[in-house]
């Protein structure tokens, strides 16, 4: 099989790149294409990038391809890394989307158009909402999957294990709902392994600290107001002390936005999830994880992209995962997307 990485030239791009050479996930009879603008800087760092990686690893590199336009994609699974990211004069979600929107539309567009109609999509980008909505509706939502939701939870069991003191693997939890500040922890869903069933409800009150799940927006908002002091003041050792003191819960949500602020960003983090769904793409894995997918009432009868537990195959996904949820979690997953409709409806009214 054969991957495209859209906006290959930028930080998270290039590490995925990199990691998918390094892990010699692709054979070298097999293609990854490097895929950024004619003109733009990845018209020559791309070419670069492509010797360096064939001097370092030689004997097991793929075929390595540059294309510099959407209509030129050819592959099986296609990483969509392109576009701008928070950070700098961008600060607004609003922004984000309106200077993205059209680079959404123009490469799922071309895909749609040039493609060979099976090639599975998997977003990176932000709002990864808004990215599932366009690329769904050109391509068919069964071949496009956000990965914002399988990072989001993959945090909050590393969160959990870290409270229990043991490995992330042996901890069961999702998050759902938009990725960012609308997410879901779902307590309900938390599993460990080898706890019997009144020993982790035990645990689980003790890691929630008897708080209640409707109050994760206001906790949220809260403490990212005494973040931003710390920010401001540039004291960021006390702010990831600050975070380090919260529940697992509020720490999947605002310890990425420390270390935005702190000058460095997630792209390791954000490629290791990327690469590791694509492993499983590859290898024809039939896998259960949380990711972003255009639904259509299979879940709690939303209508939106959303972060939800799906099986995913080699060519997409086929299946939302029930789960019964807590009632404070499902009507708070009902406001959440109700919250991103209305913002998504601007943003495509804008774009």
């Amino acid at each position: 099989m054969d991957v495209s990485v859209i906006g290959a030239s930028g930080d998270c791009g290039r590490e995925i790149v990199s990691q998918l050479v390094a892990m010699g996930l692709l054979t070298p009879t097999e293609r990854l294409q490097l895929v950024g603008r004619a003109g733009g800087r990845s018209s020559q760092m791309l070419y670069g990038l492509c010797s360096d990686l064939n001097d370092a690893y030689a004997e097991t590199a793929p075929m390595l391809d540059v294309a510099l336009t959407p209509e030129a994609i050819v592959a099986d699974v296609i990483v969509m890394a392109a576009g701008a990211t928070v950070g700098g004069d961008l600060t607004s979600r609003a922004e984000l989307a309106s200077i993205n929107l059209p680079i959404f539309e123009r490469y799922a567009q071309a895909i749609a158009r040039d493609g060979y109609g099976h090639e599975v999509v998997i977003i990176v980008t932000n709002p990864v909402e808004l990215a599932v909505e366009v690329f769904s509706r050109h391509l068919g939502r069964r071949r496009v999957i956000g990965v914002g939701a399988y990072s989001d939870s993959l945090r909050f069991r590393r969160e959990i294990a870290a409270d229990l003191g043991v490995r992330r693997q042996q901890v069961q939890g999702f998050i759902v709902g938009e990725h960012g500040e609308g997410m879901v922890p779902l307590w309900s869903s938390v599993r460990v392994h080898g706890m019997m069933t009144e020993e982790l409800q035990a645990v689980r009150r003790q890691l929630q600290r008897d708080r209640s799940v409707s109050q994760f927006p206001a906790e949220v908002a809260s403490a990212k107001q005494t973040l931003m002091g710390y920010l401001q003041q540039g004291e960021i050792v006390q702010a990831y002390r600050y975070v380090d003191d919260l529940p697992p819960d509020l720490r999947v949500v605002l310890k990425p936005f420390v270390t935005h602020n702190s000058g460095a960003k997630t792209v390791t983090a954000t490629a290791n999830v990327t690469i590791d769904l694509v492993q499983n793409l590859l290898a024809g894995r039939e896998v259960v994880i949380s990711g972003q997918v255009q639904l259509d009432g299979e879940f709690y009868g939303l209508r939106t992209p959303l972060g939800v537990p799906i099986v995913v195959t080699s060519a997409g996904w086929s299946q939302v995962v029930p789960l019964q949820l807590w009632a404070e979690e499902a009507d708070l997953l009902q406001t959440a997307a109700a919250q991103l409709n209305r913002r998504l409806q601007e943003d495509l009214a804008h774009g």
